[in-house]
């Protein structure tokens, strides 16, 4: 018991990280069955039974390969998560007391439609200390997940009936094969390899992705600990150590260190690519599911959403219900933190900067400090800052047309190559160089983005004078 507590208290850092992993695009705003972003689900980590896996272009297999320096460690604990795809179906309750599938069941505050709902599971093996000290062993740990059936009663506000959810979960069979192998060297390295497969007997010829889902494994990760132990980075490895990581081989995965900062004994492989010691954004307000997208994005589009599309998406997924419900319940504090951080200087240095003192007479928010100097809301500037362009000098209020450039990096520039704007302020930026704050002037939403500030920046020779009617 003791054992496994500790285990508990060494993963339990890595598994907020793995949860966003696991959920990683289950459900897509708009959040709704119906949405055709939600049409292809499942694309993360996906390990398919052998016999189909070509045919559904998926694999069957994923292997992690890293090295261990055991030290004093005991054991080594392995943690394998996914989901489990669980179908539901709607049925509605006839006057005979027969239930009849259905496509929609409306209710006042949702909205039920068939749903492929995910369910979490989990296989533990612990290798003890013997096997860390020999090396050599290869083990296999199989398990088998039954099919199943379960109906779920729908009552309508007054407590009475009006039809039931079934949610049929097919069989999964897997393995877990972990193997460790000392290294030749003065240092006392093992390679662990631990590969997992799907096995589950399916007739070849039935590939059809969408029938082979029902017998997946997705979102595949595993979670390794060596309390005691060190795992080597596998990104930034001592320099001894870089030929032999370089000869790791990994399939479907990717093995970074997880645990709390400037801890070793923890490993997350996952089917994306991650650095070492990812964590989840302090001013993120729960799980969206949406990772293509951001927090602050997600969260406006979705309060946006009509009362009958929130109905949808609460009738969805139970989890699509909590999107809406979080949103729905965010203070303006919290959505205005959703509008962004920086974080480079306090990684890069491994110090806590202190936030820079903005100067007098800027109206900012205290300690969020100021990417830019206004020269004018500075007292001490003097006259009106204005910038000469082909002999015309510019400030705030002039006309510009825009003209950048091949130097942007951004395609949506292309957009707005010759677009007529207004000048709200010339302003330098921490660097030195002097940019243009501008409005488009054809912009439906100029209003708003001057109240907030938001404007686009160009550089001098990216803008010409507005001079004359010009088309």
């Amino acid at each position: 018991m003791k054992g496994a507590t500790h285990t508990d208290d060494v993963l339990d850092h890595a598994r907020a990280v793995a949860d966003a992993v696991l959920y990683e695009g289950y459900v897509l705003y708009p959040y709704r069955a119906s949405a055709a972003k939600n049409q292809v689900r499942w694309q993360f980590g996906v390990l398919v039974p052998a016999a189909v896996a070509h045919e559904a272009a998926e694999s069957c297999a994923q292997r992690t390969q890293c090295l261990l320096e055991p030290r004093g460690a005991p054991r080594l604990d392995a943690e394998l998560r996914f989901l489990r795809v669980r179908r539901r179906t709607v049925e509605r309750l006839e006057a005979d007391g027969s239930y009849t599938p259905v496509h929609e069941l409306e209710l006042p505050d949702r909205i039920l439609v068939p749903w492929d709902e995910g369910a979490e599971e989990r296989v533990r093996i612990h290798l003890p200390a013997r096997d860390l000290t020999a090396g050599g062993e290869d083990w296999e740990v199989a398990f088998d997940l039954p099919a199943d059936t379960g109906r779920e009663p729908v009552t309508d506000p007054s407590g009475r009936t009006v039809g039931r959810l079934v949610r049929r979960t097919a069989r999964v069979t897997g393995t877990l094969s972990p193997a460790l192998e000392e290294l030749p060297g003065p240092y006392r390295v093992l390679r662990l390899t631990v590969t997992v497969r799907n096995t589950t007997p399916t007739p070849p010829g039935q590939g059809d992705r969408a029938a082979v889902l029902a017998h997946a494994m997705v979102g595949t990760h595993l979670l390794l600990g060596a309390p005691g132990g060190h795992f080597l980075s596998m990104t930034d490895p001592p320099e001894w150590a870089r030929g032999q990581v370089q000869e790791c081989h990994n399939e479907h995965t990717w093995p970074v260190l997880a645990g709390a900062a400037h801890t070793d004994d923890v490993v997350l492989s996952a089917p994306i690519i991650l650095e070492d010691h990812p964590t989840l954004a302090e001013e993120s307000p729960g799980p969206l599911y949406d990772a293509t997208e951001i927090d602050e994005i997600l969260s406006l589009r979705t309060a946006a959403l009509t009362d009958r599309e929130k109905r949808e998406a609460r009738g969805t997924d139970a989890r699509a219900a909590e999107v809406v419900d979080l949103v729905d319940g965010l203070s303006a504090a919290v959505r205005d933190r959703l509008h962004g951080t920086i974080r480079s200087l306090r990684e890069i240095t491994g110090e806590q900067q202190p936030d820079p003192a903005p100067r007098q007479g800027l109206d900012l928010p205290p300690g969020t400090g100021h990417p830019w100097w206004d020269p004018a809301q500075d007292p001490e500037a003097g006259d009106e800052i204005v910038v000469v362009v082909e002999g015309v000098p510019l400030g705030a209020g002039s006309r510009v047309v825009l003209t950048p450039g091949a130097r942007r990096s951004d395609a949506q520039d292309v957009f707005l190559r010759g677009r007529h704007a207004t000048v709200e302020a010339v302003v330098d930026d921490l660097d030195g160089e002097t940019h243009l704050a501008v409005v488009l002037d054809d912009d439906p939403g100029s209003d708003v983005r001057r109240a907030q500030g938001r404007f686009l920046y160009f550089r001098p020779d990216e803008v010409r004078p507005l001079t004359g009617e010009e088309p």
